[in-house]
């Protein structure tokens, strides 16, 4: 099994980097914000932090492809680099500190490498194939993530994004009907739900409507700390379009309930 550990270095290095970036722009009185086609917003410090990983990656990884959710797809090979240079940008125009940039390495169509940085948070998160997952300031300094041990739903802890997805998707019934079966439930939304799956804070987190930006860098930290990432369907994450993120022990109860339900 080949090993990350070089892949994992640069990309901290590289998270180092952007978070420099990011958080200099970060509630700056000269943001300048767009509206994209999709109708969501995108800063100049999303476009900023995608050319500086691009660049960064150029220079370092010259053979591997890069994709971004802000510019062209570049390159070709077996190995990708997927970035998210701001997820959670509207919480980034708000000025809540709930966003962060997210790096994954995908190779051979597997997602083995994920850094989720968060430093108006002073969080980071990471993972690699057969190395664990973590969180802390850097690779030194850093504590083992695990899931929890939840087995059964009605102890559950449920984290979710929006309603309005899941009503847009027609899901909206089968989501509060699991939200219902459901200990507790809290939209702490993005990326945050899935870092809290990985830490054991929450035990289930799903969205009806994702992309592969938006998840590569999650599957990796997840599955490393013992849990379960696919679609809503039961797909292998990040493929889907959906994401269900769980602690393992109840990822086949949560499929099943999404199998009953494929639209309200």
């Amino acid at each position: 099994m080949p090993t990350y550990d070089d892949d994992l270095r640069l990309a901290h290095v590289i998270a180092d980097a952007v978070d420099g970036l990011t958080t200099d722009r970060f509630r700056a009185g000269d943001l300048q914000v767009d509206t994209k086609p999709d109708l969501t917003p995108v800063t100049d410090a999303d476009l900023a932090a995608e050319q500086l990983v691009r660049s960064q990656l150029k220079r370092t990884r010259p053979r591997d492809a890069v994709v971004g959710e802000e510019m062209q797809d570049s390159g070709h090979g077996p190995r990708r680099w997927v970035i998210d240079p701001i997820d959670g940008t509207k919480n980034f125009v708000r000025g809540v500190p709930v966003w962060a940039t997210l790096i994954a390495l995908v190779d051979e169509d597997a997602p083995v490498l994920g850094v989720v940085s968060a430093p108006a948070l002073s969080r980071r998160w990471w993972a690699a194939n057969g190395s664990g997952a973590w969180s802390g300031r850097s690779l030194s300094s850093a504590r083992r993530l695990q899931v929890s041990k939840v087995a059964q739903l009605h102890d559950a802890s449920l984290s979710y994004s929006s309603l309005a997805g899941w009503e847009d998707h027609e899901r909206l019934h089968t989501f509060l009907d699991l939200s219902r079966q459901c200990w507790r439930t809290r939209a702490y939304g993005d990326f945050w739900s899935y870092m809290l799956v990985a830490e054991g804070g929450v035990d289930v987190a799903c969205e009806p409507d994702l992309a592969l930006h938006d998840m590569a860098a999650l599957v990796p930290i997840v599955v490393e700390a013992g849990g379960a990432f696919t679609s809503l369907d039961g797909e292998p994450a990040p493929w889907g379009t959906s994401a269900l993120a769980s602690n393992g022990l109840l990822h086949e109860d949560l499929v099943r309930h999404f199998a009953r339900h494929p639209r309200d």
